[in-house]
């Protein structure tokens, strides 16, 4: 990919003179020569995405809603070189909320923003084995797609701009705006595919996966030239399963059920503005999502320790239900006083999260355990307040007028867990067999937390045309937090435009993540039998005694510097854009490994077990600060747009993305140090996972033509491949280098009615699979859980589309 991506730029280089001629002649009246104005990354209004100091890519509601998926985050990742979307499986919440990762970091050092106004995370915590363990953050597919008018990504740091969190990049979800008209698309589709395991070679077919969605929205005309634009948005996604063959039973048969989650989702959101007089107006929007999800924990065979005979007695596969309300509300206004341009807005943001269990049981119950169990709940809420203002400033021997932005912010955040019903989590007392609902046992009344933050900030960002060709802009944010004090981040960002077509840009700044409060404060506890004995283990704050006597400490911002140099090329329908990056991140937040101790054990186990004893417990893990990580790469992104009249419109893109992090220091306490042999705080299948558990390559290499009433879409992506680690390095595996190619056609009919067809990975093509050797014996894990474009093989989908 190395060797593709110097050759593309080379390519590229070349076909400058090639093109120039036809490009100069076509430029002034090319109809696809669109210019995207943007406001991510910039304060500046009337900016184009190409005109931008920063790297920001465009992404418009057609292209989202031209492929088989309506799921946000997969529809991003199929555009967007940058950002990957896994589909993780038999991973307890985490199967329902999935996190999407750009530029290869975690998926809460991506800040989202919605309208530009700041986003809230998810309720729940990746404690999990998936890409993105122990991070909580926004979760895409809470936006329907049929809402959005466009998503702007930043890909630069920008924690001087919109504070924490903006490590990797800014993600601006902008939603739809309409005074008039609508539309409605109702689709189906399911996989069609050939599973082939190791276990079961011969393969075997699966139609699974069907999916069923309708949308509808409709703009309505307020006063003076208002709008409001609503939208409904239904989804029903059966589950898929690309389990191996189980070993243990003879035949060897399917007893897991491992590949997407049975997910139903409503959805209504509405954005309104509504001017009250010459300069100003008020705005807002609101949204609420429902979503139910279910997901199935390793099957309990018959000969199960935990099985109760008699309530199963050929054994079970238990589910976890995830029951998600979400809710999105804004209110602000916005106008001029004199010189001035002022926006102050409300924003309050929530989400919640209600676990069931059912088809399982508790061990210690014996027969009489019940067999659906409610396992509790997470809420997290955040409401913001927010003064922006900017206004122009003359500076002498300054070309233009520079652009001064300033402002402050007030937030307010929320955390709670309640506990799950008595039987989700007591011992029984039955044959001292495993306490708690198998497969998620419940919170307990100890878990339950219900904590909360503030913070404020002040900002200043200037903007200045210094010269007719150079555009420098420098931010500074200053943070106070409630729980960890305050810290101030900076930016320096600066264009220079050689010629009309070739411009050079870079920039250098400081960022910081706040540890979330699901990091702070998650905990959960289950009872497992070790040696016999029914003990607790379990997750800790890092602020908890637990925690504390093995020597962990509140937890501490993450800090970051990004430095990134590229280069901007256009010439009539060519554009072509490269950007080298490096993103150095130190004191990052990881969930340490299980910490066991023993009284029998080795010297280390033995002195674990004595810090612990007092608290009850023998095993603790807790997030702790402690882990430096580089990460450099480069973006490539080449786009032609050709008007070949009879032959219709052409729209070109090449994309592409190079990314490698490096781990360059691990976490240690002075309480695990101080042991005979200190317990690894981070292990290798963690250190491994940042480093390569997501693609170091990735390109996409996409055409959309349109003539007439016909219309096409045909993209490949190409992935490197993703190591799916394991405690040993003789247990390692990689998902190999592939190439997944979707294709859409389209129809209208008249000028309302659109009738399309298409495939998602129209050849078939799955990660390699997981070894018999690796797999346990039940065979579950039929596929690597870190695979960048999941393992469900081709859809087929059919979508008619209707405006008025």
């Amino acid at each position: 990919m190395r060797i593709k991506l110097a050759l593309l730029a080379a390519a590229s280089a070349s076909a400058f003179a090639a093109s120039s001629a036809y490009a100069q002649d076509v430029a002034a009246t090319d109809p696809t020569a669109v210019e995207e104005l943007v406001v991510t990354g910039t304060r500046t209004a009337g900016r184009s995405r190409l005109d931008t100091v920063s790297p920001v890519d465009v992404v418009d509601s057609k292209a989202l809603t031209r492929q088989g998926s309506t799921e946000l985050a997969q529809a991003l990742s199929t555009l967007a070189p940058s950002l990957n979307f896994p589909r993780p499986s038999a991973v307890d919440g985490t199967d329902s909320v999935r996190p999407a990762t750009l530029r290869g970091l975690a998926p809460d050092q991506t800040l989202v923003l919605l309208n530009g106004k700041r986003g809230h995370a998810a309720a729940l915590v990746n404690i999990n084995g998936a890409v993105g363990r122990g991070s909580a953050a926004f979760d895409l597919n809470t936006i329907p797609t049929a809402a959005l008018d466009r998503v702007e990504i930043l890909r630069e740091g920008a924690a001087a701009q919109y504070g924490s969190d903006a490590i990797a990049g800014v993600v601006n979800l902008r939603l739809r705006q309409a005074r008039s008209g609508g539309g409605a698309t109702a689709s189906y589709g399911l996989y069609d595919t050939e599973v082939k395991t190791a276990r079961d070679t011969d393969g075997r077919k699966a139609h699974d996966g069907v999916t069923y969605t309708a949308s509808i929205w409709q703009g309505f005309t307020l006063p003076k030239d208002g709008f409001l634009t609503v939208t409904g948005d239904w989804s029903k996604r059966n589950p898929t399963n690309r389990s191996d063959l189980s070993s243990a039973i003879t035949p060897n048969k399917v007893t897991g059920r491992y590949g997407d989650a049975e997910v139903e989702s409503k959805s209504i959101f509405a954005n309104a503005g509504l001017p009250l007089g010459e300069t100003w107006s008020l705005y807002g929007w609101a949204g609420y999502q429902k979503r139910e999800g279910e997901s199935a924990a390793f099957p309990r065979l018959a000969s199960n320790a935990n099985n109760i005979a008699a309530i199963y007695p050929q054994g079970f596969l238990p589910k976890i239900t995830t029951d998600i309300d979400d809710y999105n509300f804004a209110l602000g206004t916005k106008g001029e006083i004199g010189a001035y341009t002022v926006d102050a807005s409300v924003t309050y943001g929530e989400n919640d999260i209600d676990y069931g269990v059912k088809d399982s049981l508790n061990a210690s119950y014996g027969p009489t355990s019940p067999t659906a169990f409610y396992a509790g709940s997470m809420k997290y809420r955040q409401a913001v307040a927010s003064l922006d203002i900017t206004r122009p400033l003359e500076i002498a021997a300054f070309a233009q007028p520079s652009t001064l932005a300033f402002g402050a912010e007030y937030r307010k955040e929320s955390y709670e867990i309640l506990a799950g019903e008595t039987a989700s989590w007591a011992n029984g007392g039955y044959n001292n067999l495993a306490a708690g609902a198998q497969g998620f046992p419940g919170f307990r009344p100890s878990n339950e937390v219900d904590v909360s933050r503030d913070n404020y900030s002040l900002y200043v960002d200037l903007d200045s045309q210094v010269t007719d060709k150079l555009d420098v802009d420098v931010a500074a944010r200053f943070e106070d937090y409630s729980d960890f004090g305050s810290t101030t981040t900076g930016k320096i960002a600066a264009r220079y435009d050689f010629t009309d077509s070739f411009a050079l840009r870079g920039a250098v700044s400081t960022g910081f993540r706040a540890p979330a409060l699901q990091q702070q404060y998650f905990t959960a506890t289950s009872t497992n039998i070790i040696s016999g004995v029914a003990t607790e283990v379990g997750t800790f704050p890092a602020t908890s005694a637990v925690s504390q006597v093995l020597g962990a400490k509140a937890l501490e911002p993450e800090e970051s510097t990004n430095y990134s140099l590229g280069v901007v090329y256009r010439r009539g329908p060519l554009e072509v854009t490269l950007d080298a990056y490096q993103i150095d991140i130190d004191n990052r937040i990881v969930l340490s490994e299980n910490i066991q101790g023993s009284a029998t054990g080795t010297a280390t186990q033995q002195a674990i077990y004595t810090l612990l004893q007092p608290y009850g417990v023998t095993t603790a893990r807790f997030f702790i600060n402690g882990v430096d990580t580089t990460t450099k790469g480069l973006d490539v992104v080449v786009r032609y747009r050709l008007d070949a009249e009879a032959a219709g419109r052409f729209d070109l893109t090449l994309a592409g993305n190079y990314n490698e992090t490096e781990v360059t220091r691990l976490p240690t306490t002075n309480t695990l140090s101080s042991l005979p042999v200190p317990p690894t705080l981070f292990g290798r299948v963690n250190v491994l996972t940042f480093e390569r558990g997501t693609p170091r390559t990735k390109f996409v290499a996409s055409g959309d033509w349109s003539n007439g009433p016909w219309g096409a879409t045909l993209k490949l992506t190409g992935y490197g491949t993703v190591l799916q680690p394991n405690a040993t390095a003789s247990l390692d595996y990689w998902t190999g280098r592939k190439a997944v190619i979707d294709l859409e056609a389209r129809r209208t009919f008249g000028e309302n009615l659109t009738w399309a067809v298409g495939a998602n990975n129209l050849f078939d093509e799955y990660p390699n699979r997981t070894p018999a050797a690796v797999n346990s014996t039940s065979g579950v894990v039929g596929f690597p859980n870190y695979s960048p474009f999941g393992f469900n093989g081709r859809f087929l989908y059919t979508r008619v589309s209707y405006n008025w």
